[in-house]
């Protein structure tokens, strides 16, 4: 606080918001880029609905050769771990249904 008579020297600089990061530019496309050829089977294989299915089933299959499977005791614990996880939840939402149901009949008694 200043005294009567008192002058202070405060001085207010105003701040204005400006977006100072650089600006990326886009590189053009060339003209010459090389387009995806199709041949003629290709096109013949996506019209074909046989074919196309069988295109599905032979990806799924080497999909499967990637996948890497649990051991036998490893599918076991997780199967037990599934069933106590159940079991435990399944508890909870008897009891929550039990509680609710005497709070109701509390209620409306």
């Amino acid at each position: 606080m200043t005294k009567k008579g008192q002058s202070t020297n405060t001085t207010v600089h105003r701040i204005t918001a400006a977006d100072d990061t650089p600006q990326t530019k886009k590189r053009p496309k060339a003209k010459n880029q090389p387009t995806p050829k199709t041949t003629k089977r290709t096109n013949q294989r996506r019209l074909n609905p046989l074919a196309a299915i069988g295109d599905y089933f032979r990806g799924a299959w080497a999909e499967l050769k990637l996948v890497r499977w649990p051991n036998r005791a490893a599918t076991w614990s997780m199967t037990l771990a599934v069933l106590v996880f159940t079991l435990i939840f399944a508890i909870i939402v008897l009891l929550l249904d039990a509680g609710f149901n005497w709070a109701f009949e509390q209620i409306l008694k």
